[in-house]
């Protein structure tokens, strides 16, 4: 009997961001992605700020993740599925991946996968959000907002979204998951109280998270990639686990 092959999830990579060693975390990545074969994987779910910015002009694409792009490439040709749900930080993507060959979905997306149901996406959102936050992402998705930025030079407008981007950050403080009372787990808990669902995998926390739900169905949240390591979540076919920096390799 062939051995089952492995699914990966991954988020928060945030290529390109300056704050925390941009070429170091690229080549780590770079470099995950290449212990990755189709001979031992079946699909690369990627949900959400894999970039810390990214915008697609009709003829320009950004440069940062060159070679994250190219290991992809190389991925789909080899016949791993590679699937996308765009992020707060890399919502603005259009065509470009689709035409790569990668399946972008939206949030909440529910997939069977070797006979369990997952429930994927970035994870903000989902249960709900402050109001000033549900209507600046409302404003990035406004039509209006993605032609007036469209009329910017690339040069000005990626220096005017790493900019904002920064200066929220640096004015932000750290975020503490809030368990039962966090948005995400109420949703995860009445999502799976509708309907079957085995695992519920996000990102956008910056942190792992664990938490089996009354359910029984497990809900992980996605370490990010900016603290080394390589944090992921692997179904193997019967199980799946969530993998922080300190934990084993395959």
């Amino acid at each position: 009997m062939a051995e089952q092959k492995l699914v990966y999830f991954v988020s928060d990579v945030h290529l390109g961001r300056q704050d925390v060693d941009p070429a170091e975390r690229e080549a780590r990545f770079v470099s995950f992605l290449k212990g990755l074969s189709a001979d031992a994987v079946q699909a690369l779910y990627l949900l959400g700020d894999i970039w810390e910015f990214w915008y697609e002009y009709r003829d320009v694409v950004p440069r940062t993740g060159a070679r994250v792009v190219a290991e992809l490439v190389r991925l789909m040709d080899d016949g791993v599925e590679v699937c996308f749900c765009p992020g707060n930080h890399d919502l603005w993507t259009y065509s470009f991946f689709e035409e790569l060959g990668m399946h972008r979905f939206e949030q909440p997306y529910y997939v069977t996968l070797g006979g369990k149901v997952f429930c994927l996406g970035h994870g903000d959102l989902l249960g709900g959000a402050k109001r000033s936050y549900e209507w600046t992402i409302k404003f990035y998705r406004s039509p209006v907002t993605q032609f007036f930025f469209s009329l910017l030079h690339p040069w000005l407008a990626f220096r005017i979204a790493f900019g904002s981007a920064h200066h929220k950050r640096k004015n932000r403080p750290d975020y503490q998951f809030k368990g039962e009372e966090e948005p995400i787990y109420k949703f995860a808990k009445a999502a799976s109280g509708e309907r079957h669902v085995d695992y519920f995998i996000f990102g956008h926390f910056h942190r792992a998270e664990d938490i089996t739900l009354p359910s029984g169905a497990k809900l992980y949240i996605l370490k990010d990639w900016l603290d080394g390591g390589m944090p992921c979540a692997v179904f193997n076919g019967t199980s799946c686990e969530l993998r922080t920096p300190a934990s084993p390799a395959e």
